[in-house]
């Protein structure tokens, strides 16, 4: 079987542009949540997210290219030239049929849709960008990177809600263990901090309204946890066959070594009971490892804080664990970034990578007592060193989506 192993990370996050600065606010708790100034949110039961006021689109791209970009592929494009930059990979000409991208986002450009209906609304059909359409489709990140650089190999953008972007790792993973490409750029990006995303996730009573605590909104398992914090970015990943990433001397970083995912089959946005699913999605990555759970070092949990996504998701961990659970340490990233939806996947890939490569667990932030009904050890507060050979990612999404990947320290 052909290996892949990890070697260019990006990430554009709400604590943090690029991996120094993103792995340095996972370590030490920093959390990215913040009262909205982008628009008005008078009139909104929520009036906090985890948005990116610090990322500048001309420092990765060009000022034209970018105004013909959605938010969410200029993170994209920031985030690929990263991972690029870093695993130094040059597409050639003799090369190029080899490499993909498999870029997704949960909903794609939804800025741009809501900047072009108003325009239709006030101003008439005439005068609706012709650039509307390419600016807004969901498989639009994928199209721009392999135009930035040339990768002619597979190319697509899967799309499922907040699992996307495991889902574009692990597909991009398969594409390389099946022969289809050499390498992949892959990971999600999403950018919809937008009045009528607000609005549409403030009805479905799904967010946090703890507006006046905002870095304390996010506070997965945690007793007095009452919804997801809504946040913005990208995290990419160049992935490769080993023996290519070894023949031209890359940085190996991490070894991508399962990819598990299955439907709930139940219900539009609630887990199945018992977190059966999530649990399936699990065991068929632990599978395509050739693992055990107790040899699982470390979970990155979905862990969005909401009341029943949390619980689901630690039955299902306890249902497949049994006796390891309890010693199995996990987190939730997402108590410092906020839930980045599509692009969630990707740069909690890379919170795993980092945790394996340097021997630390990033903490879940704002746990100060655990629900009743949330029994694992969820990593509370404070990073906490441990060393760490095999670790797992999980992701979930509206519909019954369920993602699962297992990354491996590199000297295994």
């Amino acid at each position: 079987m052909r290996r892949v192993v990890v070697t260019g990370m990006g990430a554009v996050t709400p604590v943090g542009i690029g991996i120094p600065s993103f792995w340095e606010s996972l370590k030490t708790g920093k959390s990215g949540v913040r009262r909205i100034e982008a628009f008005d949110v008078t009139d909104f039961s929520t009036k906090i997210a985890a948005s990116i006021s610090d990322f500048v689109p001309e420092d990765y791209i060009d000022r034209k290219e970018a105004r013909r970009m959605d938010r969410f592929v200029q993170f994209a494009v920031a985030a690929a030239k990263m991972a690029m930059d870093q695993a130094g990979l040059v597409i050639t000409e003799e090369v190029a049929p080899r490499v993909g991208v498999y870029i997704g986002s949960g909903i794609g450009g939804l800025a741009t849709l809501e900047d072009q209906h108003r325009t239709l609304l006030e101003r008439g059909p005439k005068r609706v960008s012709p650039f509307f359409i390419p600016m807004m489709i969901g498989d639009m990140a994928s199209g721009q990177v392999s135009i930035l650089f040339g990768a002619q190999g597979p190319n697509s953008a899967p799309v499922s809600a907040c699992a996307t972007g495991s889902n574009s790792i692990g597909d991009a993973y398969q594409m390389i263990v099946r022969g289809a490409a050499d390498a992949m750029i892959c990971g999600g990006a999403e950018a919809t901090i937008t009045p009528l995303a607000l609005a549409g996730f403030c009805s479905a009573k799904a967010l946090s309204e703890r507006n006046d605590e905002p870095e304390r909104a996010s506070r997965p398992f945690d007793r007095d946890r009452d919804g997801f914090v809504m946040g913005e970015g990208a995290g990419i990943l160049v992935i490769e066959e080993y023996e290519f990433a070894k023949a031209r001397g890359a940085e190996i970083l991490a070894e991508v070594v399962g990819y598990g995912m299955s439907g709930d089959a139940y219900h539009l946005v609630q887990p199945a009971p018992g977190g059966a699913g999530a649990a399936r999605a699990m065991r068929a990555a632990l599978a395509d490892a050739h693992l055990h759970p107790e040899q699982i070092g470390y979970i990155n949990a979905h862990g969005t804080s909401t009341p029943i996504g949390d619980v689901a998701e630690s039955n299902a961990v306890e249902s497949i664990f049994k006796e390891a659970a309890m010693n199995t340490p996990v987190s939730s990233t997402k108590s410092m970034t906020g839930h980045l939806l599509g692009a969630a996947g990707g740069i909690e890939a890379i919170a795993v990578i980092m945790a394996l490569r340097e021997g630390i667990l990033p903490p879940t932030i704002n746990l100060d007592e655990k629900d009743p009904e949330c029994r694992l050890d969820y990593v509370p507060n404070v990073a906490r060193e441990a060393t760490v050979h095999y670790a797992m990612s999980n992701s979930f999404g509206f519909g019954g989506h369920n993602a699962t990947l297992i990354f491996a320290k590199t000297n295994v």
